[in-house]
């Protein structure tokens, strides 16, 4: 494969994140191969081969015959998500402040600052964006390959089902979303401390946060898809 097609297959991979995290693309919506292929000048194959990763990491659904669409959101997601997060976030941060390396704490940083950079322009997209990129890195830094690939699911669904947090305040930047920055300052200094203790407590806080932000948006009129499957 040429660096030229490596390149376009990168492109989409990044494009299909993007517009599923953000709710461009619905969940449990097939994805146009045609379409893609024209938009991206990707043959079939290398198309697919995204795919494929992408059905390893979460976001996508690979279906014998029919295609491959974006993961769902059903009921029975909801309610393990609703479960799983708060033992999910407490122990990657656990971990994050236990391991972290001083390149990690950086990019740490640097997600931070475009979180708070999103908050300020008002954007509900980048802010989601952002968020999950913090959360990415905690996740690089705890290190943990048994954990890893939960907490990257966790992490697609709760960017996607955090669209209505992350929605434009026109009075300016709500008291929810000033704690959520405050508590991700606080995050990186328990980090910076090496306070495993304080990280999970604040992993803890941080997911009360998110949990009673997000209880709206777990409605059929809401989500825009279908809620009756759990397949």
């Amino acid at each position: 494969m040429t660096n030229a097609a490596k390149d376009r297959k990168s492109i989409l991979s990044d494009h299909l994140i993007t517009q599923i995290l953000t709710m461009a693309f619905k969940p449990g919506e097939d994805l146009d191969e045609a379409a893609l292929s024209d938009a991206f000048g990707l043959s079939r194959t290398p198309l697919r081969e995204v795919f494929r990763e992408l059905a390893g990491q979460g976001y996508v659904e690979l279906r014998a015959g029919r295609g491959a669409r974006v993961a769902d959101l059903s009921y029975k997601t909801l309610h393990d998500f609703f479960l799983a997060a708060p033992m999910i976030y407490g122990a990657i941060q656990r971990l994050a402040a236990e391991n972290a390396t001083l390149a990690q704490i950086d990019r740490l940083k640097d997600a931070q600052r475009a979180f708070v950079t999103a908050l300020d322009t008002n954007d509900p997209m980048a802010r989601s964006l952002a968020n999950n990129r913090f959360h990415q890195v905690t996740g690089e830094m705890a290190g943990n390959i048994y954990l890893l690939p939960s907490f990257q699911r966790l992490l697609i669904d709760h960017a996607r089902i955090s669209m209505t947090f992350y929605r434009p305040h026109p009075a300016g930047m709500s008291a929810t979303l000033i704690k959520a920055r405050d508590q991700h300052d606080a995050m990186i200094a328990a980090i910076e401390a090496r306070d495993a203790n304080a990280a999970a407590a604040l992993a803890d806080d941080h997911w009360q946060l998110s949990r009673n932000q997000i209880q709206s948006f777990v409605m059929p009129a809401a989500l825009d898809v279908p809620m009756g499957s759990t397949t």
